[in-house]
């Protein structure tokens, strides 16, 4: 018998789960959650298993699959396979594992796709912005424009035979803090179901992979949350083998004069993007869906409904920064304002 469900918040998303931590089902399951951090992120990873025990192992798994990825492409960690591309940035290729080689391609080609509103580059892009309270005043043109000089994914250079990345101009360097959770999350999931799991999610702050079902067969239930109102969700969306990733202002962002300005730079431009609060992107890639997150937020509402909507099988809810929301392709149930 099941305690009443509660809701667990991960970046914009909340998980509905029953209150306790570990169900036993008719089925002989369990259902079990373990929160990590990793990748300077909270990961929490549930799996349901026929037993504790291993459930418990595969939660490590799934951890240890998070981490190995982590210690190929963090920026911040100096030993990583990007860390010495960004070195040796305008002076030599770097030869690189073949999986760094293939998550940078793909990462070009969504800055291809979304018209240069998401890039890895921004990596080397200035603080000039600050979100914690303390910016009164709108940096000066020029002073935003130098501080994207070194930002543009043209400039980084793929040599596919030799596995080799190369950032053409010294000071440029690549990050993955954009898709590189939900590619982890992806990757998790693709473990455990190889591994024959049955069920699980693996939700990497907000960028979330799910398969299957809970212990006693429910589908996964995300709720989406209201970036208005802490807590509080405006819409419930049944996953299966899905993936979602939400992008938002809420709770990162400066005003000034009365206008919002997001901690979500736009690459071109420099300057933050406006207009929206909230983009959630849902599809069969918890990595391709927080790349369009990101893109939607800095193209805006219309053309980055142009974007979504140009890859089968992703929908995706925009709310603008008046409360306005717009939708497309996604099932589930809308909740009530008040």
């Amino acid at each position: 018998m099941y305690k009443p469900g509660r809701w667990i918040r991960g970046g914009g998303l909340l998980l509905l789960m029953a209150w306790a931590e570990v169900m036993n089902t008719c089925s002989a399951q369990v259902q079990l959650k373990r929160r990590v951090i990793l990748m300077g992120s909270v990961f929490d990873i549930t799996i349901v298993e026929r037993d504790t025990i291993p459930a418990l192992q595969r939660i490590g798994e799934v951890a240890e699959e998070v981490r190995r990825i982590e210690n190929l492409i963090s920026e911040w960690k100096p030993e990583t396979q990007v860390s010495d591309v960004n070195r040796n940035a305008g002076i030599r290729p770097v030869k690189v594992d073949r999986e760094v080689f293939e998550l940078t391609r793909r990462a070009i080609a969504y800055s291809r796709m979304s018209g240069g509103a998401f890039d890895i580059t921004t990596a080397a892009m200035d603080k000039v912005w600050k979100f914690d309270g303390s910016m009164t005043a709108v940096p000066s043109g020029e002073t935003v424009r130098k501080s994207v000089e070194k930002v543009g994914y043209t400039g980084i250079v793929l040599d596919s035979s030799a596995s080799t990345i190369f950032l053409t101009a010294e000071g440029m360097k690549i990050g993955f803090g954009s898709i590189g959770k939900g590619y982890a999350a992806d990757r998790g999931r693709a473990l455990m179901k190889q591994a024959g799991v049955k069920g699980g999610i693996v939700n990497a702050s907000g960028d979330l992979s799910a398969w299957g079902t809970q212990a006693d067969g429910r589908e996964w239930i995300v709720g989406i949350g209201d970036p208005f109102r802490a807590g509080r969700t405006i819409r419930t969306l049944p996953v299966g083998e899905a993936s979602l990733a939400t992008s938002g202002s809420y709770s990162k962002y400066a005003e000034i004069e009365g206008k919002r300005y997001a901690h979500i730079i736009d690459p071109r431009t420099g300057y933050p993007a406006t207009g929206l609060i909230s983009v959630t992107i849902a599809g069969p890639s918890a990595e391709l869906a927080n790349a369009l997150s990101t893109s939607v937020m800095v193209l805006g509402k219309q053309e980055g409904k142009k974007l979504v909507k140009r890859f089968p099988g992703y929908g995706y809810l925009v709310i603008s920064d008046t409360g306005r929301r717009s939708k497309g392709g996604l099932r589930g149930r809308r909740l009530p304002s008040d």
